[in-house]
């Protein structure tokens, strides 16, 4: 009776997946060196070229694993391309994406908290009461852009109101304001706004807006 041979050992698959992580983070230094030679500004197309990798080596590398599960090495190299759209890919794009708010490249806003610092998205107050907060405008930082914020409050109901201590503020300097829900107001949902704006001559140079909203109970 004649002996089968023994089957050839299958070469590990950890080879092919660091060969795909591997191609998915050279990917990406191509990408951003030609990119990042290409853009003009600090601002213009950054933020597509801090997604375009992981958008492209994620999908791509879960429809090249899917088509090819039949061929273990090949889906281990598809396996390694989407583990690279996660790391570095995404990583490194999240960072650049935290450092474009940081310089005011992804717009302004405006923060508002109670006088705890907790945040406060939503503000239930009954007819007559007030309620001392405070606000910061995030997004750009006095580097990026120097000089006061001329701020604005604006409501959607005209028992309500929004005082502010003081006219202007600098990006990420804390100000204080008072809402006020006037005798009489009818109960409701109601919307508050306040707005920061920086000029430049004629021209708006930056703004900055955020929304509260107030629950008024009888």
């Amino acid at each position: 009776m004649t002996v089968p041979a023994p089957a050839a050992p299958r070469p590990p698959l950890f080879l092919p997946f660091l060969l795909g992580w591997g191609l998915g983070a050279l990917g990406l230094l191509l990408v951003r060196q030609i990119g990042l030679a290409l853009l003009e500004g600090p601002c213009q197309g950054r933020t597509v070229l801090a997604l375009l990798v992981p958008l492209v080596l994620g999908p791509g590398g879960l429809a090249f694993t899917a088509s090819n599960w039949g061929h273990p090495r090949r889906a281990a190299l598809g396996l390694g391309l989407v583990v690279a759209s996660l790391f570095p890919a995404l990583a490194v794009g999240a960072r650049d994406i935290g450092v474009l708010r940081s310089t005011g490249c992804a717009g302004g806003y405006v923060v508002v908290t109670r006088p705890d610092g907790s945040p406060a998205a939503e503000i239930t107050l009954r007819a007559g009461e007030s309620l001392g907060l405070r606000a910061r405008i995030g997004g750009y930082t006095p580097q990026s852009h120097p000089g006061p914020f001329a701020l604005r409050t604006q409501s959607s109901a005209p028992g309500l109101s929004l005082t502010l201590a003081r006219r202007e503020a600098p990006a990420g300097q804390p100000f204080a304001l008072r809402l006020t829900v006037a005798p009489g107001t009818p109960p409701n949902t109601y919307t508050v706004g306040v707005q920061g704006v920086q000029q430049s001559g004629a021209q708006a140079a930056a703004e900055a807006t955020g929304s509260l909203d107030v629950i008024v109970r009888p």
